[in-house]
């Protein structure tokens, strides 16, 4: 995505990213490596929560939860729900007014149990102040990715995302957003950000299966993992 190929998540440190595309560029970089750093240790898993404060890097980017949900809940730019946008927890849930949390949290638990794993789901209501529902009660769902009993590096937000909008649209319809994203004016938001028409195809087909998703996105994830291997200065 982006300047340069990447996807989403792509597990590397701002210096391991510059490395990457100086190579594949054909550029030449000097990356010094940080002392101690283990991503793999907790409790940050790549952030150093007991050393250093969290500084925002962006308005609405206002915790390390927000972050590590962020490669899922940007998927709901392209949708009319509210990434909560307006409240004090942008881009660690979904909701909108009528949403059935309740029923959508059911069906989650019965059809895609392990798209759950490394976080906490809960149901709560917010009234954005600006942007998407404004001024407008939302049932929604809350990710909670940094709570000290969960696991980040199970955490899959972009799976589990895209079966949230999944299942509110069964309940609610289309809920694709039409309006122009950032420099787009042709292509539906969600296909930008996606990547292309395979996410929303498999939000849309009502015999589309979380297995079916797993193997439209496997194949690239795997590819991945094996390419920016050699660029990886921290443990794995």
């Amino acid at each position: 995505m982006g300047a340069a190929p990447l996807p989403i998540r792509h597990g590397l440190t701002l210096g391991e990213a510059a490395g990457w595309v100086a190579r594949t560029r054909g550029y030449r970089v000097e990356v010094v490596a940080m002392e101690g750093y283990d991503p793999t240790a907790g409790p940050g898993f790549g952030w150093p929560s007991l050393d250093l404060p969290w500084v925002n890097p962006s308005p609405n980017a206002g915790s390390l939860n927000m972050a590590r949900c962020y490669p899922g809940s940007v998927l709901l730019e392209g949708t009319t729900l509210s990434e909560g946008r307006g409240t004090t927890r942008p881009l660690e849930g979904l909701g909108a007014p009528g949403l059935d949390a309740g029923g959508i949290l059911r069906d989650l638990a019965d059809e895609a149990p392990g798209w759950t794993d490394g976080c906490l789901l809960r149901p709560c209501a917010y009234e954005p102040t600006f942007q998407k529902h404004r001024g407008e009660l939302c049932r929604a769902i809350h990710v909670h990715a940094d709570h000290p009993g969960v696991d980040p590096r199970a955490f899959r937000p972009h799976r589990l995302f895209a079966m949230l909008i999944k299942l509110a649209s069964r309940r609610a319809g289309t809920l694709w957003s039409r309006e122009p994203y950032e420099y787009e004016r042709e292509r539906l938001a969600i296909d930008l950000i996606s990547g292309g028409p395979g996410l929303r195809e498999w939000v849309e087909d009502p015999s589309a299966k979380p297995a079916d998703l797993d193997s439209l996105l496997a194949p690239d994830e795997r590819a991945w993992v094996s390419e920016r291997r050699p660029h990886l200065l921290y443990p794995e």
